[in-house]
């Protein structure tokens, strides 16, 4: 099963959002400029719904 999390990270920062910093484990931190919150990233999502609910809390619409 392949991972979400590069096609994710892409979308990220072509909507303005950045990367902050290392989190615990294999997390990192990101920042929304839409929502102004910070949220972690998993470094192998290999769920669709996982990768949605990221996409959400950056303030994007679904696009897995």
């Amino acid at each position: 099963m392949e991972s979400f999390t590069a096609q994710l990270k892409a979308l990220l920062l072509k909507a303005g959002c950045r990367f902050e910093r290392q989190g615990k484990g294999d997390h990192e931190i990101w920042f929304s400029p839409i929502t102004e919150i910070r949220f972690p990233v998993d470094s192998k999502i290999k769920s669709r719904h996982t990768a949605n609910a990221v996409l959400k809390q950056a303030g994007l619409p679904k696009q897995f």
